[in-house]
């Protein structure tokens, strides 16, 4: 007599269940690179409570002589408060800088998508490859053209290269031409709206998630922007607070608390960038234009 022999599936390892081995393998590397990413934020936080002696002779990841409050205190009064000084020229420089990138690249990636001229290919070419060119090689060109029109050392050289963004253009124009009907847009010109009018009421708000993460990556890009402040200023009252830290970093032989105050310093400037991530998730959503074109 033969016997067949039924092998049981596991029921926590099986295709259909949600808990495979694909599964697990993709959660556990998932959680490891969460530990490696979170343990600098973690770090940071843990010494900016530290003072200078603690900060060399404790354990790095355990609380030990908690000075927050005398370290906070020290950070805002050094040097006449010139650390919210630099925490209000970052916001100028990333918020004003960030915002008009923005609106530039908007209007030419939508310019680009949507209106057929010639020579258009080319200047898109030349701008993709205007982003491919390493950011620290345009400084010095920057800095011999600010020169010669007498802007450096002052907050338009920081300003004013930051408001380019051939990201942002790329990425305008490639969301314009999948996410605004073309259908649309004909509707309104025979409704006798004009370009500029379209642009802002219509296809602008479309592009919302777009232009969301363009001003997300310009902001960024513009608050931990170190090297072009480096080379256009001079004037410690204009420094950002990428800029500022570092200028005390090296300062710490002459003052040891300035060691303190570079940790906790570095730790109150994250805080604007989780801000504005967590203020501006909202505008990440698809299915803006849903219902907009019937068929």
């Amino acid at each position: 007599m033969r016997t067949t022999t039924i092998k049981v599936p596991d029921r926590h390892l099986s295709k259909g269940s949600p808990w495979n081995k694909k599964t697990v393998t993709a959660m556990a590397f998932l959680f490891v690179m969460t530990i490696y990413f979170l343990l600098p934020a973690y770090w940071l936080l843990i010494s900016s409570t530290k003072g200078p002696s603690a900060l060399y002779n404790s354990e790095g990841l355990l609380f030990s002589h908690f000075q927050l409050f005398s370290n906070l205190s020290g950070l805002f009064h050094y040097d006449g408060g010139i650390y919210v000084r630099w925490i209000l020229n970052t916001v100028l420089y990333a918020g004003i800088g960030a915002l008009l990138a923005t609106v530039i690249s908007a209007s030419c990636g939508y310019a680009l998508a949507k209106f057929p001229f010639r020579g258009r290919e080319l200047i898109f070419s030349i701008i993709l490859g205007g982003g491919l060119v390493i950011e620290n090689a345009l400084a010095l060109p920057l800095y011999l053209l600010m020169s010669k029109v007498h802007l450096t050392n002052t907050y338009w050289s920081v300003l004013l290269p930051s408001i380019v963004s051939p990201f942002g253009v790329f990425l305008a124009r490639v969301y314009a031409s999948s996410a605004v009907p073309d259908e649309l847009l004909e509707a309104a010109r025979m409704d006798g709206a004009r370009e500029f009018r379209i642009f802002r009421t219509i296809s602008f708000r479309i592009m919302s998630p777009a232009l969301v993460t363009i001003f997300l990556f310009q902001f960024v890009a513009i608050w931990n922007n170190f090297f072009l402040p480096l080379v256009m200023l001079s004037n410690q009252k204009l420094y950002p607070v990428t800029l500022g830290l570092y200028s005390w970093n090296n300062e710490y032989g002459q003052a040891p608390q300035l060691v303190s105050y570079v940790v906790i310093g570095s730790l109150l400037s994250v805080i604007p960038l989780v801000i504005a991530f967590l203020s501006l998730q909202r505008f990440w959503r698809s299915g803006l234009t849903a219902g907009s074109v019937t068929l």
